[in-house]
C-alpha cells in the first residue's frame, strides 16, 4: 500500500481518473479542538442499522445525517431524514461554500469511537448526489489511515487524516474509486468525521 504525503494547503493528490484535494491543517488546532468536543457532546450520534451480506447488522460507528429538511438520502436501503443544522457546523458550511463553490445542503456525521470502529469499502454513489458530487470531508479527532483502491481493480493507496484536515473527492473519483477506513489494533482514540454533500432534488436554505 503506497502512503501520500502532503503539506498544509489544499493540494490536489496524485490519483488516476480521480479529482482528490487535501489540506492536512485546513482547521487550526484550537479552532479544531473546540469543534470536536462540541460535536461529541451535542450531535445526537446514533448506531443505524445497515444490510450486510443479506442481513440486517448495527454499523461498526456512531453517525448522524444533518441537513436542510428536505435533504432526505437512501443509504443500504434505509431512508434517512436530517436532523437540524447544529448552530457549530453552520460557519463551517459557509466557509466551505466559499472556498469550494457547491452549496451543501447536507453533512453525514461518524464518529469513531475507538480502533474498532470502522468503515468498509464503498463509493459515496447514491442517486440522490448526482454522477459526479463533490465531497468534503472534515476530520477531528484521532488520526486514522483512509484507504482508497480503483474500482476497475488494482493497488490501493493510504492516507493518514489527522486533526483537522480536509479532503475534498469530486470528478469520478466516486464512479472510479471506493474507500474505507479500517479498524486497527493500535489504540487510537475517537474520531469524528465530517462528509458535507448536496443532495439533489432538494432546496438549499
Amino acid at each position: 500500500m503506497r502512503r501520500m504525503y502532503t503539506n498544509h494547503r489544499l493540494e490536489p493528490l496524485e490519483l488516476p481518473g480521480a479529482d482528490l484535494r487535501l489540506a492536512s491543517a485546513w482547521l487550526p488546532p484550537d479552532d479544531a479542538d473546540a469543534l470536536f468536543s462540541e460535536l461529541h457532546a451535542a450531535i445526537p450520534w446514533e448506531c443505524h442499522r445497515i444490510r450486510m451480506f443479506g442481513r440486517e447488522v448495527d454499523s461498526p460507528r456512531l453517525s448522524c445525517w444533518i441537513g436542510d429538511p428536505d435533504a432526505v438520502y437512501t443509504y443500504s436501503r434505509t431512508r434517512f431524514t436530517p436532523h437540524p443544522w447544529p448552530d457549530a457546523l453552520r460557519p463551517l458550511r459557509a466557509r466551505l461554500e466559499e472556498e469550494l463553490g457547491p452549496a451543501f445542503n447536507s453533512v453525514l456525521a461518524n464518529l469513531y469511537r475507538d480502533g474498532r470502529d470502522r468503515m468498509g469499502w464503498h463509493s459515496d454513489d447514491e442517486p440522490e448526489l448526482g454522477p459526479r458530487p463533490v465531497i468534503a470531508s472534515i476530520s477531528l479527532g484521532a488520526t486514522r489511515r483512509f484507504s482508497l483502491k480503483p474500482r476497475a481493480g488494482g493497488a490501493a493507496l493510504a492516507l493518514d487524516l489527522a486533526h483537522g484536515s480536509l479532503l475534498v473527492m469530486a470528478g469520478d473519483t466516486q464512479a472510479r474509486w471506493r474507500h474505507a477506513l479500517s479498524s486497527t489494533a493500535r489504540p487510537v482514540g475517537p474520531r469524528i468525521n465530517l462528509t458535507f454533500r448536496r443532495v439533489l432534488g432538494a432546496a438549499s436554505g
